[in-house]
């Protein structure tokens, strides 16, 4: 049932946005005895059956376990610590989980990190309405489609990247450095076990292609397309067709097949804020930067980020020093950059140039440089799997 609004109401932090940003910050907050209300734009069912990302880095697993957040991930998460290259010169499996700083991902599929973050938080008595989409933001006031309000002492935007806490911010002149990889995937969700052991990526002429874990019976593939694809355009049988060919079935063996659930496509963009906020409006997950798909970091930079921002609120409110939020930012900003540049590293390693000229040749040429260097040098494996796994 969707609770009503009341005239005149206050609380200490409104969050605006029921993704894992807004719901570990809630669910921190109320650890923390301060007074929350998270606002979501969407239905419960909308928010909890979207199928996004599901790998969680070491450190998201502690801050949900140190918050008493991760029941469902320790009895359901699957510890993944290789991936594999493939390509027309053979393939090889990266143990990453014995490089670096020997840390390991959590396969989770994030709809189920969701649904568990939402009956925590309504179990410790946890406001949140859902279909109460923001509309405007004028200091701590939320006006909200239907004409009523809420008004918090600060507001958290994490509403993503399209949503009305980036505009306010931006309207009052906080730029936006974006940078767009040129790439679009098809995003594909299929109702089959995993193929690999491993996450696989597969290099080829046509295009990338990879795939995902998720669950025992689910798995995600992605698919390399042209820019304005339209996911309707790929029938089932040749979304397998295509598997089948990038990822060089008659080499390697075959697929294990299902229907598919979903399809949609992604166009590869990152961008992120100069500064995550300012006065009584602070953002976090997407909202404060949105991050390119090809190096799974935006759950867990969406984690990281609530984690230190419900330290800056919780000084803030109970002591009066705002002095946190000028840690936020410089704690952040770092961090969120370090994960854009391994992003961008990724994405110049599996995706190639198109077309057939010295251009071309030359891209793809370093782009296999960047493999061969990967399966050869322990100092390159050992950037990776630092890159890799932390934030």
């Amino acid at each position: 049932m969707k609770k009503r609004f009341h005239s005149g109401e206050q609380v200490a932090v409104v969050i605006l946005g029921a993704g894992p940003a807004g719901l570990v910050l809630g669910n921190l907050l109320l650890d923390r005895g301060v007074d929350c209300v998270i606002l979501e734009r969407r239905s419960r069912a909308a928010v909890e059956g979207r199928a996004r990302a599901g790998f969680l880095a070491a450190h998201s697993v502690r801050v949900l376990a140190d918050h008493g957040l991760a029941a469902g991930v320790r009895a359901r998460g699957r510890t993944h610590r290789t991936c594999l290259f493939r390509s027309d010169r053979g393939e090889f499996t990266l143990d990453y989980g014995k490089l670096g700083q020997g840390e390991v991902h959590t396969v989770y599929p994030q709809q189920e990190l969701v649904r568990d973050l939402v009956a925590e938080y309504l179990r410790r008595g946890g406001d949140l309405r859902f279909e109460a989409e923001a509309e405007e933001i004028v200091r701590g006031r939320v006006r909200v489609r239907g004409g009523a309000e809420v008004t918090g002492r600060y507001v958290a935007g994490c509403d993503g990247h399209r949503g009305v806490a980036r505009r306010a911010l931006t309207a009052r002149g906080t730029r936006v450095d974006r940078w767009d990889h040129g790439v679009s995937w098809l995003a594909v969700l299929v109702e089959a076990p995993p193929s690999m052991a491993a996450v696989g990526y597969a290099l080829h002429e046509r295009g990338f292609a990879g795939h995902m874990a998720r669950t025992e019976s689910v798995t995600r593939y992605y698919l390399q397309c042209p820019r304005g694809t339209d996911s309707a355009d790929w029938s089932e049988d040749r979304v397998w067709s295509e598997l089948a060919t990038r990822m060089r079935t008659g080499e390697f063996g075959p697929l294990k097949q299902g229907p598919v659930l979903e399809k949609a496509v992604v166009d590869l963009r990152s961008d992120v804020l100069e500064r995550p906020g300012a006065g009584q409006l602070w953002l976090a997950g997407d909202a404060a930067g949105l991050i390119s798909p090809s190096a799974a970091k935006g759950a867990n930079l969406a984690v990281l980020q609530a984690e230190l921002l419900a330290e800056a609120l919780h000084r803030a409110l109970t002591t009066g020093d705002d002095s946190g939020f000028a840690r936020y930012t410089a704690s952040c900003l770092p961090r969120v950059w370090r994960a854009h540049e391994f992003s961008h590293w990724m994405s110049g390693l599996l995706h190639g140039p198109a077309g057939d000229g010295a251009e071309a040749g030359y891209g793809r040429a370093l782009q296999y440089a960047r493999l061969d260097s990967l399966r050869d040098s322990r100092a390159h494996q050992d950037f990776f799997a630092e890159n890799y796994t932390g934030i």
